[in-house]
């Protein structure tokens, strides 16, 4: 059976159409990209034969592939995280100067392919732009297991920045970051302050959890998390596979809530609980635990946790050691700033209901038992964000941005986004188009201007008209004139002054025009008096 999906599988390849040349612009700086969690195609190699085999991201043998070689145990002596399989190592393959690795992370699914689109549709679309990989455009794939500040994690990135500087011809690197690629980033912007400022121009983080992913990492810990959602995660990792994994990944517990970070409102671990009064009487009642007390909970909810390899019960509760190491990550990313010859960008995700608290059980069913917490479906207490990072984390950064831009759209979605499209070819200059506002999406062009002055009677008067079309890829966005209708608006100022001589009086009219063929006409009216001194 596996045979014949293999035979299905390189056919299906066959079949598919070959890429087209595409424009290169020689005049394009060179652009790095780096993916999040599980944004990474991970290979499994044999230490005794050499042989290596694609265990994330993988259809057939998925889950047993995944506990058998991607389990593993946390090295405090090291900081890193080690496969509990001895004769393996975890290795990010480099075909395509990096690219293959965070494109699609399973080239051989054919059938509902999106699903593990990674950087894709970004990588097709800078193509058409005039980027051309190996040249100005390259990946950075990692083992997402492990701490964003791992030495031998870093000691790639900077070979990386070197290897690109020196293969574009000494220009300077534009990062795109995403979700936790940009805590990568900004490590080691930490640490090799020195390094980044030789190499980098720009640095565009996207939907990057500075601050952390409250919600979703609090419910990843006691209840694992699924890659994907809908019908495709039955054939990808479980749930609990995950779970298991991820409780001795330093790079999960780095995404936790930040502690000393002043949240609008304080992320919560929330519990419905019995409990009885002095009298013997049952109450049930609604326990919330703040960032530190809710650590306590989740260590107890786990303090049973065990993982059943080859065929030995280990214990695997939270890891306090892991805790340690990820507050003092925490503590070196507090010490980040930006050089002051790069500039940094910062695109999050907005309109989504995003989890921040989390609530296990309800009045009518409450929680007897803290180690019942794992097998809980939770609920959770959203705010405003991309469907993982709450808006409020990611705009965060505590650097010193040129830009902020919120887009809406979901976390990993965010990356096939038109808007962040329109956004990154602005900002790496692939565009070449100088009236373009990322901040609000539009095309403000110039159409007329005239400036007139004239004495009368004594009085200067300077009378000004000015048009513009707006110009948006979705029009219903920069339709002001919502309702077809022309809207006119007007503003008097008058500045009396402290005598005669310094009177003057303005009077200002905007016209909006209804929207037309995705274009918007605007006009300016406007008239100054004053007396002519």
């Amino acid at each position: 059976m596996a045979v014949l999906l293999e035979d299905i599988v390189l056919w299906l390849k066959l079949i598919r159409k070959t890429p087209q040349p595409s424009y290169v612009d020689p005049s394009l700086d060179p652009v790095l990209l780096v993916p999040g969690i599980a944004g990474s195609i991970l290979k499994a190699v044999d230490t005794e034969n050499g042989k290596d085999e694609r265990i994330w991201v993988r259809i057939i043998g998925a889950d047993y592939k995944f506990r058998t070689k991607l389990w593993s145990r946390f090295d405090p002596s090291t900081g890193k995280t080690v496969s509990l399989d001895q004769n393996t190592n975890i290795m990010v393959p480099e075909d395509r100067f990096g690219l293959y690795a965070i494109d699609v992370l399973d080239p051989d699914l054919i059938i509902g392919q999106e699903c593990v689109y990674y950087f894709h549709d970004m990588i097709v679309e800078m193509i058409k732009w005039g980027f051309q990989e190996g040249k100005t455009l390259f990946g950075f794939g990692y083992d997402f297991r492990q701490s964003n500040r791992l030495p031998e994690t870093l000691e790639r990135f900077a070979a990386e920045l070197k290897a690109v500087y020196n293969a574009s011809g000494g220009k300077k690197i534009n990062i795109i970051s995403h979700s936790m690629g940009g805590i990568l980033v900004k490590c080691f912007m930490c640490l090799h302050s020195d390094i980044f400022e030789k190499y980098v121009k720009n640095w565009i983080a996207i939907a990057a959890p500075f601050q952390g992913a409250p919600g979703y990492i609090t419910s990843t810990l006691l209840n694992g998390m699924s890659f994907v959602d809908g019908w495709e995660q039955n054939f990808f990792i479980s749930k609990w596979s995950m779970h298991q994994m991820l409780i001795e990944c330093p790079s999960v517990y780095e995404l936790m809530a930040c502690r000393k970070f002043h949240w609008q409102h304080i992320p919560l671990l929330e519990i419905w609980r019995e409990k009885q009064d002095d009298d013997g009487n049952s109450h049930i009642i609604l326990e919330s635990y703040p960032q530190e007390e809710s650590r306590k909970i989740i260590k107890e909810a786990l303090s049973s946790n065990t993982v059943n390899y080859d065929g030995k019960i280990m214990p695997l509760p939270l890891n306090m050691e892991i805790l340690k190491w990820a507050d003092e990550t925490r503590e070196i990313l507090s010490q980040a700033k930006v050089p002051s010859s790069v500039k940094f960008y910062n695109i999050y995700g907005i309109n989504l209901e995003t989890p921040h608290s989390v609530c296990y059980g309800s009045e009518d069913t409450p929680v007897t038992d803290l180690e019942q917490l794992p097998f809980i479906q939770p609920k959770y207490v959203c705010v405003d964000g991309d469907g993982t990072v709450p808006a409020e984390s990611a705009k965060a950064d505590g650097l010193n941005a040129e830009a902020r831009v919120g887009v809406p759209g979901e976390h990993r979605g965010i990356l096939c986004e038109h808007h962040v499209f329109r956004i990154l070819k602005h900002w790496l200059k692939a565009d070449h188009d100088p009236y373009y506002n990322p901040i609000n999406d539009y095309v403000i062009l110039p159409t007329a201007f005239e400036m007139e002055r004239h004495k009368e009677k004594g009085l200067q008067v300077t009378s000004l008209k000015e048009e513009w079309e707006i110009i948006s890829e979705d029009q219903s966005d920069s339709n002001i004139s919502a309702d077809g209708n022309t809207v006119v608006s007007s503003i008097s100022i008058s500045h009396p002054g402290d005598d005669q001589s310094s009177w003057a009086e303005a009077h200002a009219t905007v016209i909006v025009h209804p929207q037309n063929e995705g274009k918007q006409h605007v006009e300016l009216n406007a008239v100054s008096v004053c007396v002519d001194a």
